[in-house]
């Protein structure tokens, strides 16, 4: 059996054995790359597959890798409609020495390049958009208390509670001074509206964070990376999506993110199709692109001070940091377009 970074595989071996019903032994496990934040691993016996989710070995934001709430959010909409992997088993840190989760390995197709993404015929490509966003808007729609999440989260001041986090977690990763995030969050926390409703937010929904039906890329067989998931404003979650649209996350995952395609619907296309779907108003959409941009860019930098401490892995880690300053600055654009809109 051969360790890899990590996973402690004899003492997972042994978990495997008292907790996962029909384990065959003889696990292996191998990284599964596209992950910025925790790790993903790909775990098999030769007859069934898993994948394990980890925080990263070096963690600078604690509250964005929490096990448990990731692992609850995927249990609960488990028949609501909302595509997700069977959750197996919640492990403590007794076994990896951190907290960590274990779903069902779901079969298809993950979009992580722009490459992989021009593979599929056009109108192929504007229906797994479509199919992204009409997805969000399911997943907005199921009730939180009827799944057993009413406590999962406080929507009320969501927004501004968001607002004072990833300001708080940009002090704790910062490497260096940029004056344009901090302008940001001042101006985010002057514009902050009230909530435009409550509803369950994944808080990194992006096409490479599904699994995709390669017989009909309309179709999302599968959700994942729910670690940020919360009970919150639902269009933070579609500012956040259109957000990765722009060229400016490209570095944050090694050049070609796929959601920077030029071959998708445009921003606005995509949001109509929200809101249709959907039927809400999206009338403050600014603030919410300008609230998404913040948030990446902060999660950036923390990557990036991963990197600089040498505690990523696998590679791609190092256009991370360059990220940081173009997402600032388009949020700086996305809230003077609030400014610009707000009655006078």
């Amino acid at each position: 059996m051969t360790d890899v970074e990590g996973l402690n595989m004899p003492a997972l071996e042994r978990f495997f054995s008292e907790q996962v019903a029909g384990f065959a032994g003889n696990l292996t496990a191998e990284l599964v790359t596209g992950g910025r934040s925790n790790l993903t691993y790909r775990l098999t016996d030769g007859a069934s597959e898993w994948i394990l989710r980890r925080p990263p070995l070096g963690g600078l934001t604690p509250s964005a890798h929490d096990m448990k709430r990731e692992y609850e959010v995927v249990a609960a909409l488990a028949g609501t409609g909302v595509p997700v992997a069977r959750a197996c088993v919640l492990g403590d840190a007794e076994v990896l020495g951190t907290p960590f989760s274990v779903v069902e390995y779901v079969d298809g197709l993950v979009i992580r390049t722009k490459e992989q993404l021009h593979v599929l015929p056009g109108e192929e490509i504007h229906r797994c958009a479509y199919g992204l966003v009409d997805t969000l808007a399911r997943l907005h729609a199921v009730d939180p208390v009827a799944v057993g999440l009413g406590g999962f989260g406080r929507p009320e001041g969501y927004l501004a509670r968001q607002i004072r986090r990833w300001n708080d977690q940009w002090h704790r990763v910062r490497t260096r001074e940029l004056a344009d995030v901090d302008r940001l969050h001042s101006l985010l926390a002057e514009a902050c509206p009230p909530e435009s409703g409550a509803a369950i937010v994944h808080g990194d929904y992006r096409i490479d964070n599904a699994i995709i039906d390669p017989d009909d890329p309309g179709t999302v067989r599968a959700l994942v990376d729910w670690e940020m998931a919360t009970l919150g404003d639902p269009l933070s979650d579609l500012g956040l999506h259109l957000v990765y649209c722009d060229p400016a996350f490209e570095p944050v995952l090694a050049g070609s993110a796929a959601s920077t395609s030029p071959r998708l619907p445009g921003v606005e296309d995509l949001a109509q199709r929200y809101a249709t779907v959907s039927g809400r108003d999206l009338g403050r959409m600014p603030f919410y692109l300008a609230l998404g941009y913040f948030k990446i860019a902060v999660i950036a930098e923390g990557i990036h001070a991963r990197f600089v401490q040498g505690m990523t892995v696998g590679a791609g880690f190092d256009t991370v940091g360059s990220a940081v300053a173009p997402l600032a600055a388009a949020g700086l654009r996305a809230i003077a377009d609030t400014t610009a809109r707000e009655p006078r």
